[in-house]
């Protein structure tokens, strides 16, 4: 069945990468999050595929779709996940090809989010096309979950999902296709924590310093502070992650830059935006500047949170939670990542991608925060290796 569902693919290559170049071409930038023209584009296959499947819009412009189906035989339920919105475009001036085109030239398809995460997310619609067509030598139940929403953290896309039709998308296992480059395949991410501070004080003018603190060098001395948080708080790993990123650092420099190996398991602070005064010869009387601060694996997150409180209200600023999402991980040798990494190698021999943890956050947090996969080590082998006896899990992996 693999054999045929990888020649099968093949076939349809001209499908796949004019459905991915068309996806690109809908336009759906976030900010401001409108993906009704991305969201149509997919309305539209599904319908013409005959697929049963509901939409879920909590914002009329920001429209989610599922759809599933069950074998009828004992089995995994695996959920598919991938969100439709993009990150904007500021400028079209620095780009060297349209960034709505979805130009094919040089072997590669061109334009925003045909990386993050058209691509990805035309993987899942087409792997579940595919299963569906193969259903009747499947065990187990499969869904599809397509959502806006993710770029910004907003509450809109698979948060909206997850809060109010958990039993339908939590699943047994989730599959998520946010590009991790072909080296890495994620099982964690560091938690995001955006803050955002304001520094106040009385102003006047430059020349009568004695007179008035000043709100920007009051913010600077909250950033020197921030800057010292990795110092404050080390990393203390489990085991078996610490095992797997152990194992994985010569593929995590290589698929995220050099360095990235120890970037990820650390506490990471970078200040975003910094804005203060009105004129250089006037003391600011405010100032409001945000930071990213990247919380490992390892770390307490709200200990984090509340040191920072702290240092805020110890320089007399003001201080509030932009986003705020803990860091998470899942079982690193789960019976998935083992198909995932053979599947990869199947298709690109020698290939064999590294168990990692992302610095960014994707809708896969929302997941793992509820316990997805949910068993301990040895009952969750024993329960996958009953479970995934026929190619099912298998060959949903194969993008």
């Amino acid at each position: 069945m693999k054999q045929r569902l990888l020649h099968q693919i093949e076939a349809d290559r001209d499908l796949l990468v004019g459905f991915l170049r068309a996806f690109v071409r809908s336009k759906s930038p976030n900010p401001p999050g409108d993906t009704t023209a991305a969201a149509d584009f997919v309305r539209a296959h599904l319908k013409q595929r005959g697929v049963d499947f509901e939409e879920i819009a909590p914002r009329a412009d920001c429209p989610n779709f599922i759809a599933s189906f069950d074998t009828g035989r004992p089995g995994p339920h695996l959920v598919l996940n991938g969100h439709i919105d993009v990150f904007a475009v500021e400028s079209e001036a620095g780009w060297t090809r349209d960034p709505w085109s979805g130009a094919l030239e040089d072997g590669k398809i061109w334009g925003r989010g045909a990386a993050d995460m058209k691509c990805g997310t035309t993987a899942s619609i087409f792997t579940y096309l595919y299963m569906l067509r193969f259903r009747d030598a499947l065990r187990g139940r499969l869904t599809l979950t397509v959502v806006s929403d993710e770029e910004t953290f907003g509450p809109h896309g698979a948060r909206w999902l997850m809060e109010r039709y958990t039993e339908r998308v939590l699943g047994d296992c989730c599959l998520n296709g946010e590009p991790s480059s072909p080296w890495t395949v994620r099982f964690g991410e560091k938690g995001p924590l955006w803050m955002k501070f304001r520094t106040h004080a009385r102003g006047g003018h430059g020349a009568f310093v004695h007179m008035s603190e000043n709100a920007v060098l009051k913010a600077m001395k909250i950033v020197d502070e921030l800057l010292l948080l990795p110092q404050r708080f080390p990393t203390r790993e489990p085991e078996e992650l610490a095992r797997a990123l152990d194992e994985a650092k010569p593929d995590i420099d290589r698929g995220y830059g050099p360095g990235a190996a120890e970037v990820i398991r650390r506490l990471t602070v970078s200040i975003g935006r910094m804005q203060g005064g009105v004129k250089v010869n006037m003391i600011p009387a405010e100032c409001e500047f945000e930071a990213d601060i990247r919380v490992p694996n390892g770390v307490d997150f709200e200990a984090v949170r509340a040191e920072i409180e702290t240092i805020a209200a110890r320089h007399g600023a003001q201080c509030e939670v932009i986003i705020g999402s803990p860091p998470n991980w899942c079982g690193p040798f789960h019976p998935m990542m083992d198909h995932v990494r053979a599947n990869a190698g199947m298709l690109r021999p020698g290939l064999v991608p590294a168990r990692v943890v992302s610095p960014g956050a994707t809708d896969a947090r929302l997941w793992r925060l509820r316990g997805v996969p949910p068993w301990s080590m040895d009952r969750r082998r024993t329960a996958w290796a009953a479970a995934t006896s026929t190619s099912a899990w298998t060959t949903s992996c194969t993008w």
